[in-house]
């Protein structure tokens, strides 16, 4: 016959289930600890722009109106890996801008060799100025870069980040890799910074270091056929709309662990601390359900890919509409004569096609 429980083990049996539930309350909240310091250093290190760059003075919370106002963002990709050199030139420029309320999107792809050619500082490729301003004060870097291609493209950007390929690299890696559309063979091996493209024409998944690969191809030296800075900027494009998808998809701030230690290894931004806490609560609702790419294309003229005036001037009229300037700003930014500041073609001028470009080159 069964013994029936007693009251000294009914008691023992209450307090072992009051102890496990403690201890998964206890682990919990030692979790959620971690993953709020975790968060913190990692939004700390991602907003270290440098010491002349302003805290908010302000504490209170961004209010909705604020909050859905038209937003700006220079993003920079530094090949700063091992092996590479240590080179800050930037791989990767586009500039975004963001509508929260319609939740509209406009990216521009900067073509790395346009030629721009500022008043105070010497004539170079776009993908130059970063690494000036970095190899010259690197504390305010991101700032003075963000304000060097505001002023002379007369297109107000409210924030910039600079994004380590190597922190590229393992992000992609964290979300499962990317299922991308590779529109040819890739081949191209450099011995000296360990690059080694080896890519096949059509539909896969790739890995981090595979499409890190895809989006930087450019160069041939293995039989493949070569590519442009024109093409590169649809790869781009295409990995981002991947990237959003894929992080738009996290359920819970437990996914975002891991994501924000590469982010705090591989970003930077003048974008205030509290702004970015703010927008990792708000990730979903703030992506943008229609994006606008905005091709800017050229003509290669060694060593620089030439827009024509009348392409540039509708790139970043685009970026301005996103941005619902009035119609004046607008107008007047398109008297602004772009041939001061950027190598440009004449209207007349045709623009550059893949086989035309790889042909020149």
């Amino acid at each position: 016959m069964r013994a029936r429980p007693t009251k000294r083990m009914g008691k023992k049996i209450g307090i072992i289930a009051v102890s496990i539930v403690g201890a998964c309350l206890v682990g919990a909240a030692i979790y959620a600890g971690s993953l709020v310091h975790k968060a913190d250093t990692a939004l700390n290190l991602i907003s270290a722009s440098g010491p002349s760059q302003p805290a908010p003075t302000d504490s209170k919370p961004v209010t909705k109106d604020e909050a859905l106002k038209p937003i700006s963002f220079l993003i920079a990709g530094v090949d700063n890996r091992e092996g590479g050199g240590g080179s800050m030139n930037t791989d990767v420029m586009m500039l975004v801008a963001l509508n929260p309320e319609h939740r509209t999107a406009t990216i521009v792809s900067l073509p790395r060799d346009m030629q721009l050619k500022p008043e105070n500082i010497s004539s170079q490729k776009a993908n130059y100025y970063y690494a000036y301003y970095y190899n010259k004060d690197r504390d305010n870097a991101i700032t003075n870069t963000r304000t060097f291609f505001s002023e002379l493209l007369h297109v107000p950007i409210d924030y910039m980040a600079v994004i380590n390929f190597d922190g590229f690299r393992k992000l992609v890696d964290e979300l499962g890799g990317l299922q991308i559309d590779v529109d040819m063979d890739m081949r191209y091996v450099d011995e000296e910074d360990g690059t080694n493209i080896n890519l096949k024409k059509g539909m896969q998944k790739l890995k981090g270091k595979e499409t890190l690969d895809f989006v930087r191809y450019r160069k041939s030296n293995e039989g493949t056929a070569e590519s442009s800075d024109l093409a590169r900027n649809g790869r781009q494009q295409q990995v981002l709309s991947q990237l959003l998808d894929k992080l738009t998809s996290f359920n819970g701030i437990s996914q975002w662990g891991d994501v924000l230690d590469i982010a705090g290894q591989s970003v930077r931004t003048d974008v205030p601390e509290s702004r970015i806490r703010e927008w990792i609560t708000q990730f979903r609702k703030l992506k943008p359900e229609h994006i606008e790419f905005v091709p800017l294309e050229g003509k290669w003229e060694s060593p620089y890919i030439v827009p024509t005036e009348t392409d540039l001037d509708a790139a970043l009229t685009a970026l301005r509409t996103r941005l619902e300037l009035p119609d004046q700003t607008i107008k007047e930014s398109q008297s602004y004569p772009l041939s001061k500041v950027v190598r440009v073609e004449s209207s007349d001028s045709k623009t550059v096609t893949k086989d035309t470009y790889n042909k020149s080159r």
